[in-house]
This record gives C-alpha cells, sequence and structure tokens, in this order.
C-alpha cells in the first residue's frame, strides 16, 4: 500500500518509474485519470532471473506483462529444435502480446537479463479500453510500430544480406533503447550472445562473428563485451538501407495534446 501511495503522489510518468506510460505519452498526453490508471497497472510487480521462462509455447494465459526494467526474446522453437528469435522486449513493451491473446500461447518469452515486469490481467486490459479509449488508441498505435518491426525482420531475413541484416539491427536497437533512456550517445548495452544474434539473424554464429568483424574492420562499430558502439552512423545507415521514421513515436492525429504531456525521445542525428 505505501508503494501505491508513492506513485499516487508523483506528477510525472517517466520511462524509469512507469514505462508503459512512459511509451503512451509520446503518443498523446496523459490526462490525470488515465496516468492513475496506468499506475495502477504497474503495481503488481514481480521479478525474474536471467534466463527464466516467462512465457511459454502451448500454455494458456488470462494475462500479459508490463516489462519495468531489462530485456527479453520472444522465439518459436520448431519442431527440428531449430530457433527463431522474433524480437528483443524492451521496458514498457507488453510481454505477451500479442501470443497470449490465442487460445494457447503461440511463441515463447526468456528473460535475457535480470527483469521486473508488472501482471495485468485481460480484465484490466480490457477495462482500459472500455474506460480510457484514449490510452487504447495509444496501444494501437504502438502495435503499429510493433509490426513495422516484424516487417523490417521479415524483409532482413528475406532480401538483406547477412552484414547488412547485422548493420540495421544494430541501428535498429540504438534508437529503440535510446527512446527508453538506455544509450549513451552512440553506445548501449547489448545482453545478446552471439549465438543469440545468430537466431535473430538465421545465421550461423561463426557467420555472425565475421560480420562482427567486418564491422571493426571497417570502422562502422564495435561489439565486444556486449557494448555496441557506432562508429560512422551515416555510413552504417546507408550500407544497412536504414531510416527510421518506422520507430519514430509522435501524437496520434486528431487527439488534442494539452500542454503538459510527456514529451517524445529525441531521434538519432541526421546522417551528414
Amino acid at each position: 500500500m505505501a508503494q501505491r501511495s508513492e506513485l499516487a503522489g508523483s506528477s510525472n510518468a517517466s520511462p524509469a518509474t512507469l514505462p508503459l506510460a512512459g511509451k503512451l505519452g509520446q503518443y498523446l498526453a496523459l490526462a490525470p485519470a488515465e496516468l492513475e490508471f496506468l499506475r495502477d497497472l504497474h503495481l503488481a510487480k514481480r521479478r525474474f532471473g536471467r534466463h527464466r521462462e516467462i512465457i511459454v509455447s502451448g500454455r494458456h494465459y488470462d494475462y500479459v506483462y508490463i516489462l519495468c526494467s531489462g530485456v527479453v526474446s520472444r522465439y518459436k522453437v520448431l519442431p527440428d529444435g531449430k530457433r527463431q528469435i522474433l524480437n528483443l522486449g524492451l521496458p514498457g513493451d507488453l510481454i505477451g502480446f500479442p501470443s497470449c491473446l490465442f487460445e494457447i500461447a503461440i511463441n515463447s518469452v526468456t528473460s535475457l537479463t535480470e527483469v521486473e515486469l508488472s501482471r495485468v490481467s485481460f480484465d484490466n486490459l480490457f477495462s482500459l479500453f472500455a474506460r480510457f479509449p484514449r490510452l487504447g488508441a495509444a496501444l494501437f498505435w504502438s502495435s503499429a510500430c510493433e509490426a513495422a518491426i516484424y516487417g523490417e525482420h521479415l524483409v532482413n531475413l528475406g532480401r538483406r544480406s547477412a552484414y547488412e541484416r547485422l548493420a540495421h539491427l544494430l541501428l535498429e536497437l540504438l534508437v529503440r533503447l535510446r527512446s527508453v533512456g538506455l544509450v549513451d550517445g552512440l553506445c548501449y548495452t547489448l545482453p545478446v550472445t552471439q549465438g543469440l544474434m545468430a537466431d535473430v539473424l538465421g545465421l550461423s554464429e561463426p557467420h555472425v562473428n565475421r560480420m562482427i568483424r567486418s564491422l571493426r574492420e571497417e570502422g562502422l562499430a564495435t561489439l565486444e563485451d556486449q557494448r555496441v558502439v557506432i562508429h560512422d552512423l551515416a555510413a552504417m545507415s546507408s550500407l544497412a538501407g536504414f531510416e527510421e521514421s518506422y520507430l519514430r513515436r509522435g501524437p496520434i492525429p486528431g487527439i488534442p495534446q494539452p500542454q503538459n504531456h510527456i514529451t517524445s525521445s529525441p531521434a538519432l542525428p541526421a546522417p551528414s
């Protein structure tokens, strides 16, 4: 109860304290009642250690999670045991969406780092749509952004070269992590092994290792000890055909924005 009182006394929603509110606040100004509802959704927190299963494919769920801190992987395991990483979940993301909206979960989610999640029942999720349609619109806009990410990953696997795939992924993560305040300039921590990166890109681990070495030798980026540093943003964006517009979050057209609202994160500097 003390935690609830502390949250209710906060005047602003930030990605660090209320990550879903911080995310939706980039699409529209949050009214006090909307913010209070989102605060309540963040109250029932649970911690998971590294490499713990959070959602298991084939099981039934009647809830989703808000990822409050840490990084998770969404993945599908094929009958022959091969794994395809579908996406990485970052703070503010709904974990189990859309997987858990089916009769049984259609893919799995595992923690890559220590994570903190807030459990949200379907009843509370449906209440959001019924009581706060503007929040429902923001979630709809957010899901469109996620669909665009999956679309880019499909292009990666189908049409981009291995080198372009890796460069595109590293730039995409730079923009996504920046939006939740986890980037220092053009540097960020990536808690992913080369083997897991291979499962994201549809490559072998030795191939990923060669591509990482090539990025370093050409002065584009370095990836060492789970630390990514982008050295030449313009050249790397050109190589990957990377345009960050599909990742930008801005006010939803047609929804009035009051003066006091959460501002969106800055975009990457334009390649020169």
